[in-house]
Protein backbone atom coordinates (compact mmCIF):
# COMPACT_ATOMS: atom_id res chain seq x y z
CA UNK A 1 0.00 0.00 0.00
CA UNK A 2 1.37 3.41 -0.99
CA UNK A 3 2.24 5.90 1.73
CA UNK A 4 0.58 9.30 1.92
CA UNK A 5 3.75 10.86 0.48
CA UNK A 6 3.80 8.41 -2.43
CA UNK A 7 0.14 9.11 -3.19
CA UNK A 8 0.77 12.87 -3.18
CA UNK A 9 3.83 12.46 -5.42
CA UNK A 10 1.74 10.41 -7.86
CA UNK A 11 -1.03 12.99 -7.96
CA UNK A 12 1.51 15.77 -8.44
CA UNK A 13 2.94 13.97 -11.48
CA UNK A 14 -0.50 14.25 -13.07
CA UNK A 15 -0.98 17.89 -12.00
CA UNK A 16 2.46 19.50 -11.52
CA UNK A 17 1.01 23.02 -11.28
CA UNK A 18 -1.44 22.14 -8.49
CA UNK A 19 -0.24 24.38 -5.66
CA UNK A 20 -2.34 22.70 -2.99
CA UNK A 21 -0.96 19.24 -3.84
CA UNK A 22 2.60 20.58 -3.79
CA UNK A 23 1.93 22.29 -0.45
CA UNK A 24 0.50 19.07 1.00
CA UNK A 25 3.55 17.14 -0.23
CA UNK A 26 5.90 19.71 1.32
CA UNK A 27 4.04 19.39 4.63
CA UNK A 28 4.20 15.59 4.47
CA UNK A 29 7.93 15.66 3.74
CA UNK A 30 8.42 17.97 6.73
CA UNK A 31 6.43 15.57 8.89
CA UNK A 32 8.73 12.75 7.73
CA UNK A 33 11.81 14.79 8.65
CA UNK A 34 12.79 15.47 5.03
CA UNK A 35 13.38 19.18 5.60
CA UNK A 36 15.49 19.96 2.54
CA UNK A 37 13.08 18.23 0.16
CA UNK A 38 10.19 20.01 1.85
CA UNK A 39 11.94 23.38 1.49
CA UNK A 40 12.50 22.70 -2.23
CA UNK A 41 8.75 22.29 -2.72
CA UNK A 42 8.05 25.41 -0.66
CA UNK A 43 10.58 27.29 -2.82
CA UNK A 44 8.74 26.17 -5.95
CA UNK A 45 5.51 27.49 -4.46
CA UNK A 46 7.09 30.77 -3.36
CA UNK A 47 8.60 31.43 -6.79
CA UNK A 48 5.49 30.58 -8.82
CA UNK A 49 3.93 33.18 -11.12
CA UNK A 50 1.33 33.64 -8.37
CA UNK A 51 3.21 32.71 -5.18
CA UNK A 52 1.36 30.50 -2.70
CA UNK A 53 1.34 32.63 0.46
CA UNK A 54 0.99 29.78 3.02
CA UNK A 55 4.30 28.38 1.74
CA UNK A 56 6.14 31.45 3.05
CA UNK A 57 4.72 30.97 6.53
CA UNK A 58 5.52 27.27 6.71
CA UNK A 59 9.00 27.64 5.15
CA UNK A 60 9.79 30.44 7.61
CA UNK A 61 8.66 28.33 10.54
CA UNK A 62 10.67 25.35 9.32
CA UNK A 63 13.80 27.46 8.84
CA UNK A 64 13.34 28.80 12.36
CA UNK A 65 13.14 25.24 13.72
CA UNK A 66 16.34 24.45 11.81
CA UNK A 67 17.96 27.53 13.46
CA UNK A 68 18.42 29.17 10.06
CA UNK A 69 17.13 32.44 11.46
CA UNK A 70 18.49 34.82 8.81
CA UNK A 71 16.87 32.72 6.08
CA UNK A 72 13.63 32.55 8.04
CA UNK A 73 13.58 36.33 8.42
CA UNK A 74 14.13 36.76 4.67
CA UNK A 75 11.32 34.32 3.83
CA UNK A 76 8.93 36.03 6.23
CA UNK A 77 9.78 39.44 4.72
CA UNK A 78 9.11 38.14 1.21
CA UNK A 79 5.93 36.46 2.42
CA UNK A 80 4.62 39.62 4.04
CA UNK A 81 5.19 41.55 0.80
CA UNK A 82 3.48 38.85 -1.24
CA UNK A 83 0.56 38.59 1.19
CA UNK A 84 0.07 42.35 0.99
CA UNK A 85 0.15 42.23 -2.82
CA UNK A 86 -2.51 39.50 -2.70
CA UNK A 87 -4.51 41.54 -0.14
CA UNK A 88 -4.15 38.84 2.52
CA UNK A 89 -3.71 40.96 5.64
CA UNK A 90 -4.30 37.99 7.94
CA UNK A 91 -1.33 36.06 6.53
CA UNK A 92 0.83 39.21 6.49
CA UNK A 93 0.04 39.81 10.16
CA UNK A 94 0.70 36.20 11.08
CA UNK A 95 4.12 36.26 9.42
CA UNK A 96 4.95 39.63 10.99
CA UNK A 97 4.11 38.10 14.37
CA UNK A 98 6.43 35.15 13.79
CA UNK A 99 9.18 37.43 12.50
CA UNK A 100 8.93 39.57 15.63
CA UNK A 101 9.75 36.51 17.78
CA UNK A 102 12.95 35.68 15.89
CA UNK A 103 16.17 36.23 17.78
CA UNK A 104 18.59 38.87 16.49
CA UNK A 105 21.40 37.54 14.33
Amino acid sequence: MASRREKLEGMLLSAPDDQLLRYMLAMELDREGQSEQSLQHFQTLMSAATPYVPAFLMAGQMLTRLTRVAEARHVFQQGIRQAELQQNSHAAGEMAGFMATLPSV
